[in-house]
């Protein structure tokens, strides 16, 4: 196969850069920056990183203006680096050509409608009234249930499954493992045992929407659940049923987001993070890692719960401490009512003087 070969120049031209250094550098390939490799481009867009440079092995670097001067190597010029390495490793390193057609192990129900242009690839199970569009990889041992959809050029990597009714947008990518539309975790107390709420709503997603490894979006119980469009999800995610999630939001592994919460658009939610049901998070909030959310959340912001980590003997003397947190306010409250017993004017402003 041909490798695919750009001048430095070239690269430039196309996504927006200013030239730094000699424009007809060879690029043939993507890299890390360290150690980095001869014909192959790089980025730095962190300064934790910086030392790398210096030492980097690569044909070419992508990084920011204040870091021109200390590249050892030509570079291309941008106020985002990693954007523009994305657009280069898809440049070298494009999707897999779809192969049209459905592979002779597949199940196809008669009644679904599979494009002409679609590749159905081994052990796929496809049920009556499923519609796969133009341009669409549903990869081995998949299944979309009865009357799901799946847009043009939308893949399934593999193992995915597809519950009824389901919809899904455009240019999505689902990867191994992922379940979109199974039951919500419905349940209804008769004494002592629990009896099952059937999950009737199903599951929206939008156009270009990516799913990491076995995530899982739950049904909704009576409305269905939804994902908008340009949603990221990590690995190992789980979405209750009837959690909405805006446009442009991108959550990070092992989080868990409670049965009807909304999630507003361009939200960035760090890994591990754990979310109530039935709240309301506004646009543009942001979430570090293992926070607990236990509240709406109504203004965009950072916000944060949790202790980072610690040296653990210093640990466990804090969480002693916060043990006697409520005791010590209490303590605190009586000794402020004793000082302004014993002085009035204590707690007014300018008492002092």
């Amino acid at each position: 196969m041909r490798v695919a070969e750009y001048t430095l120049a070239q690269l430039a031209q196309r996504f927006d850069c200013r030239l730094l250094g000699d424009g007809e550098t060879r690029i043939v390939g993507v890299c890390s920056l360290s150690p980095g490799r001869r014909g192959h481009i790089a980025f730095l867009a962190s300064a934790a990183y910086r030392r790398s440079l210096g030492q980097t092995q690569a044909g070419a670097v992508v990084l920011q203006d204040a870091d021109a001067a200390s590249s050892p190597v030509p570079a291309l010029i941008s106020p985002n680096p990693h954007l523009v390495f994305a657009h280069l490793a898809t440049l070298f390193c494009p999707p897999d050509a779809i192969v049209p057609g459905i592979h002779p192990t597949a199940v196809v129900d008669p009644a679904a409608r599979v494009h002409s242009k679609a590749e159905i690839g081994p052990h796929c199970v496809i049920e009556a009234g499923a519609e796969v569009g133009e341009a669409a990889v549903i990869g081995p041992h998949c299944v979309i249930a009865a009357n799901a959809c799946i847009g043009e050029q939308s893949r399934l990597v593999a193992r995915v499954y597809v519950g009824k009714a389901v919809t899904m947008g455009r240019c999505c990518v689902m990867h191994p493992g992922v379940v979109i539309g199974a039951d919500g975790f419905g349940f209804a107390q008769d004494g002592e045992q629990w009896i099952k709420v059937p999950q009737l709503g199903s599951v929206r997603i939008g156009n270009n929407v990516e799913i990491g490894a076995n995530t899982t979006v739950d049904r909704g119980a009576l409305d269905d659940t939804v994902l908008e469009d340009g949603v990221k999800l990590d690995n190992q995610i789980q979405i209750g049923h009837n959690v909405r999630i805006g446009e442009h939001t991108a959550i990070a592994a092992c989080t868990g987001i409670s049965g009807s919460t909304v999630i507003g658009r361009r939200c960035m939610i760090g890994g591990g993070v754990g979310m109530n049901g039935h709240l309301q998070i506004a646009d543009g909030v942001v979430i570090t890692g293992m926070t607990m959310v236990t509240h709406s959340l109504h203004s965009p912001g950072v916000y944060s719960s949790g202790l980072p980590v610690d040296d653990n003997r210093r640990w466990q003397r804090n969480m002693a401490r916060v043990r006697h947190l409520d005791e010590m306010a209490g303590r605190l409250r009586r000794l402020e009512r004793r000082v302004s017993t014993l002085d009035p004017g204590a707690d007014e402003e300018g008492s002092d003087t």
